[in-house]
């Protein structure tokens, strides 16, 4: 399907660098925007909540000497997440600053936004909420986003455990905006698959943890560097939603990674508060099953150029 009017000439490669907990910052944004991808944060990584003025005032100030010291360069726009759930009570503050500032792209999580999708067309901004399952692609659609983001089986986070063959096809039969496919995508030949399979764009996080300019300890990265897909835990322990977690940095807290207790969701929490004697992405890191395919710690516009190489390797060896 078409893309909204903001990506058609401002992208290098159809991907978006999916918002990454603790990981996301606006040093990693910045990069992959001028790369010609999007990049994103969620609004929680800017902490106290006042910070995040600050980083989308860095953001959209950077990218925007970018753009008129290179016109003819392709600059992407930006993505701010925000965790549509009671718990986070930073919700509305996040969102009136990122209306504010007129924030291009609102990726949205857990419940149907209807309440945010009207904050962000009321300045031209766009929404596009992350999900699971069909059940909750319907409900986006029906409150009027203007894309769906589908999380499958492989992705790293917060992530479902639908195939992309099953998930992505059934949505398509009753949704004609805008698909992100997410999901074990750590290649440019998988971006290129992602569209083949229907889906406008590609969602890519694991990929870009092990960048230079991700906000990820040196071990975590190594970390991803020595993994493969069997290295990935798929738990809600951790954060009351399943998520694909490295099996070696949950080792590490002492736990068991093939015994794991079972989750108490009532410890569900995206607020303000930092508690939990072992917490998600901080102590427990994140990644997807596309980790075994990830060999080196590159600056994030060379991971870019070489996507793109990829992904013309790959439209050449099928004819495209």
């Amino acid at each position: 399907m078409p893309l909204p009017a903001m990506l058609q000439a401002s992208l290098s490669l159809p991907v978006i660098g999916s918002p990454m907990f603790i990981v996301s910052t606006p040093d990693l944004v910045i990069a992959q925007c001028k790369a010609g991808i999007v990049g994103s944060f969620p609004a929680l990584n800017a902490r106290p909540r006042e910070e995040l003025a600050v980083w989308l005032e860095r953001i959209t100030g950077e990218l925007a000497a970018h753009r008129a010291a290179h016109p003819q360069a392709k600059v992407a726009p930006f993505a701010v997440n925000q965790i549509v759930h009671a718990s986070n009570d930073r919700l509305m503050h996040d969102m009136e600053t990122c209306v504010r500032f007129k924030v291009p792209i609102i990726i949205t999580s857990l419940r149907p936004p209807g309440e945010i999708i009207a904050a962000a067309h009321s300045y031209g901004g766009i929404v596009l909420h992350d999900v699971i399952n069909v059940r909750h692609a319907r409900k986006a659609a029906e409150a009027g986003v203007d894309g769906l983001i589908l999380v499958c089986a492989g992705a790293g986070g917060h992530a479902g455990t639908l195939s992309p063959f099953a998930l992505l096809p059934e949505v398509r039969k009753f949704f004609d905006q805008t698909i992100v496919l997410a999901g074990a995508i750590s290649n440019g030949a998988s971006v290129l698959a992602a569209q083949a399979l229907g889906a406008d764009l590609a969602y890519m996080g694991t990929r870009f943890i092990a960048t230079k300019e991700a906000n990820a300890s040196e071990d975590y990265k190594q970390m991803i560097v020595r993994s493969a897909a069997q290295d990935i835990v798929y738990t809600a322990l951790f954060s009351g939603i399943h998520g694909n977690y490295l099996k070696h940095s949950v080792l590490q807290t002492g736990l068991d990674p093939d015994n794991l207790p079972p989750q108490d969701k009532n410890k569900m929490n995206f607020g303000s508060g930092e508690g939990g004697a072992r917490k998600a992405w901080r102590d427990i890191w994140s990644a997807g099953q596309g980790v075994g395919q990830i060999d080196d710690v590159p600056a994030t516009a060379e991971l870019v150029e070489r996507l793109r190489r990829e992904y013309a390797a790959a439209r050449a060896r099928l004819a495209l």
